[in-house]
């Protein structure tokens, strides 16, 4: 495989101007595939994801590779298909693979472009012994979550996590009142909007590697730091912790381009290097792709941490947020608060004692509406 050269920019400063350079690697109308995941050997299922580079100048951020035919196939010609759902996502049920067995990733893409990683052995994930997490205040304040895991037949040593995350967050103002079309009529339960729950998916490369130690045992490994003013810890928390085991080469891979992502951005950061991954072009040899396909059981642990447990933290909501008043039965009642599009939306009474209302509090949506940014429907964990 022809390797390619992950350096995306150079800024050359000289005499105070700054000339951006485009290097031939990603210069022209070069579009390289991009492939993510792992084969999973165990009951859970296996996803791949397909994507295609962008250039730096362009508009879009990811191309998903889609009608693509995605297969699994062992050194023994026994083939597993993978079936496309969406964005560029090939997904299989649990493959239950014979762990004596080797096994590579087989690609053919819409325009007839075949893709095939080396052949891999199968490493057994050891289970993760355990997930928590340390109150930290220094290099910031905030949450350490940490991961305990070990091999005792000392065969893995090296060691890479990803993670899902999922929080409930509240509104900056509480809505009390919601408009019927021709007034406003007091909110009830079912349509509350100030209590939300959201997720994400880690972007950070997250690595350890025990070979330099006596025994196959990482402790207290670091995963992620949550600072104590995320919105994530203002009620519950949960994260679902992946471990993969690698190869060594497959830790090579991961480290350089950890290297390359995350550690650029001064002289005396790391320099961009040459990343090779194990997947090739069939078609067209010298074509570069980008990826490293291993096959292992996944092991996965959760844990959930409520704010009860944690410092009294205080929260900094995203927005900035201001509450005003606008009197009952008045034109910008009615026109900002009762009739659609609902530009703005009404959060309280203003403290008169009166019924109906005779002033209302009220703010912008992204203040006052939580299902903007996640959904009311709690997680099955929550």
């Amino acid at each position: 495989m022809k390797k390619l050269n992950w350096l995306l920019m150079v800024m050359v400063p000289f005499m105070g101007c700054r000339k951006p350079y485009n290097p031939p690697a990603i210069g022209g109308n070069g579009s390289y595939l991009v492939v993510e995941g792992v084969i999973n050997s165990g009951t859970d299922s296996t996803t791949i994801k397909l994507s295609r580079t962008v250039n730096i100048s362009s508009a879009n951020t990811v191309t998903p590779v889609l009608g693509a035919i995605v297969t699994v196939v062992s050194d023994q010609g026994v083939t597993f298909p993978l079936t496309e759902v969406t964005n560029g996502n090939y997904v299989s049920a649990g493959l239950n693979l014979d762990n004596s067995h080797a096994y590579r990733l087989n690609i053919v893409t819409p325009n007839n472009k075949q893709y095939q990683s080396d052949l891999a052995p199968v490493k057994i994930t050891p289970p993760i012994d355990s997930l928590g997490y340390n109150i930290v205040t220094l290099p910031g304040v905030g949450i350490q979550i940490y991961a305990n895991t070990h091999d005792p037949d000392n065969n893995t040593h090296y060691y890479r996590w990803d993670y899902s995350e999922n929080w409930a967050f509240h509104s900056k103002y509480i809505s009390y009142w919601i408009s019927n079309g021709s007034m406003l009529v007091v909110r009830q339960l079912a349509q509350q909007i100030s209590t939300c729950y959201t997720s994400d998916v880690s972007s950070d490369i997250v690595l350890a590697s025990s070979a330099k130690l006596q025994q196959d045992v990482l402790y207290q490994a670091p995963i992620a730091f949550i600072p104590s003013t995320s919105e994530k810890l203002e009620s519950e928390y949960s994260i679902l912790l992946r471990e993969y085991a690698l190869t060594a080469d497959a830790f090579n891979f991961w480290t350089s381009l950890k290297k390359n992502t995350e550690q650029l951005g001064s002289i005396f950061d790391a320099q961009p290097s040459q990343l090779e991954g194990n997947i090739h072009c069939v078609t067209n040899p010298a074509e570069p792709v980008i990826g490293y396909l291993s096959v292992c059981k996944v092991s996965s642990k959760r844990i959930i941490i409520s704010n009860a447990k944690l410092p009294a933290w205080v929260a900094t909501y995203p927005y900035i947020c201001e509450q005003d008043t606008v009197k009952n039965y008045t034109y910008d009642y009615y026109n900002d608060l009762v009739y659609p599009p609902h530009t703005l939306l009404p959060t309280g009474p203003a403290p008169m004692g009166l019924t109906p209302p005779a002033v209302f509090y009220y703010s912008t949506p992204i203040c006052v509406d939580c299902t903007l940014r996640g959904t009311t429907t709690p997680p099955p964990f929550f």
